[in-house]
């Protein structure tokens, strides 16, 4: 049987969540096809973590692990790590180099979609709208007057390389603009500022299955907050309807710009793309390569309605790397 290393956690905010994601993934692949380890990766700390709580350290020359003198290799990895280093590209590149397969996309393409300002900007040549945007780097003047005359308000300033909505903000006067832009420097030295888009917010799930590019249903997403911040992502302040109540042609419409970023990227594995839909256009927010896992997150309700188990998901996800 194939050793599988279920890495999570991260150096990120957003190391919690990623430890659930992990344990789902443990959970839920089958033991008699799988040798399945759990692996948590920290900045102090790369561990096996066994079921009861004792650990073992990797050797990161070859991400191997001595488990009481026997020494154990991994055939391939399943990446569940949200945020730096397994979605921004830095997992994918040491394990290429290694030569170890692992079930994300390839490291350019991570360190790509990481950073929502690149890919906007990679996409828009090829028709994918987006909001208007201002950019700042930590340490740029910060010129509220300039911000608001190019993207109008209420705006979103949102750090440029985060997730699960860490660091964000709806900004409605000029007043909140500085709060806003501190707290984004909190998560990441480059920032977002993007115009409101009002209009529905739905989520799509793109994903190799069985070796053929698959659109899972669209998500509809009602936040009873602002916007889909934290707590309505986490905390049950949203509601999720799969599929969504759009129509047939805009159904089709939002499916192919979905899967055409993912072929234009060269996508891998799993993505999760967020759009806004205006007067009928669908605008692109971000793309997510490392989506939430678990039991309530999007992509595994998006797969369910799809008639794919979580065990289908990840041991599809599995076989496909181990055959790259």
């Amino acid at each position: 049987m194939k050793n599988v290393a279920i890495i999570m956690g991260g150096y990120s905010s957003e190391f919690q969540i990623s430890l659930t994601s992990g344990s789902v993934v443990y959970n839920s692949i089958d033991k008699t096809k799988y040798n399945c380890y759990c692996i948590h990766i920290f900045k102090d700390k790369w561990v096996l973590v066994e079921e009861d709580k004792s650990e073992f350290h990797i050797n990161k020359n070859d991400f191997s692990v001595n488990r009481n003198g026997e020494i154990l290799h991994f055939d391939v990895v399943f990446n569940a790590i949200h945020g730096t280093p397994g979605e921004d590209g830095l997992m994918q590149a040491y394990l290429e180099l290694l030569n170890i397969p692992q079930t994300s996309c390839s490291y350019y393409q991570a360190a790509l979609t990481f950073n929502k300002r690149d890919l906007l900007s990679v996409l828009k040549p090829y028709g994918i709208k987006s909001a208007i945007s201002y950019y700042l780097n930590f340490g740029d003047v910060i010129e509220v007057e300039n911000i608001i005359k190019k993207v109008g308000l209420p705006c979103f300033v949102k750090p440029n390389k985060s997730g699960s909505s860490f660091g964000i903000s709806k900004v409605k006067t000029s007043e909140e603009m500085m709060a806003a832009i501190e707290k984004a420097y909190l998560e990441d030295d480059e920032i977002l500022i993007e115009s409101f888009l009002d209009g529905i917010e739905v989520s799509v799930g793109v994903i190799n299955y069985k070796g053929e590019i698959t659109v899972l249903p669209i998500t509809e997403i009602v936040s009873e907050n602002d916007f889909f911040d934290y707590e309505a992502k986490y905390l049950g302040k949203s509601k999720e309807i799969t599929p969504a109540r759009i129509s047939i042609e805009l159904k089709e419409k939002i499916e192919n710009i979905a899967k055409r970023a993912y072929q234009i990227l060269k996508m891998q594995g799993f993505s999760r793309s967020e759009f806004i839909i205006m007067d009928n256009e669908p605008f692109m927010l971000e793309m997510n390569t490392i989506p939430g896992l678990t039991m309530e997150s999007i992509l595994p309700q998006q797969a369910n309605a799809a008639g794919i188990s979580l065990p289908e998901l990840f041991e599809n996800a599995i076989e496909l790397a181990l055959a790259k």
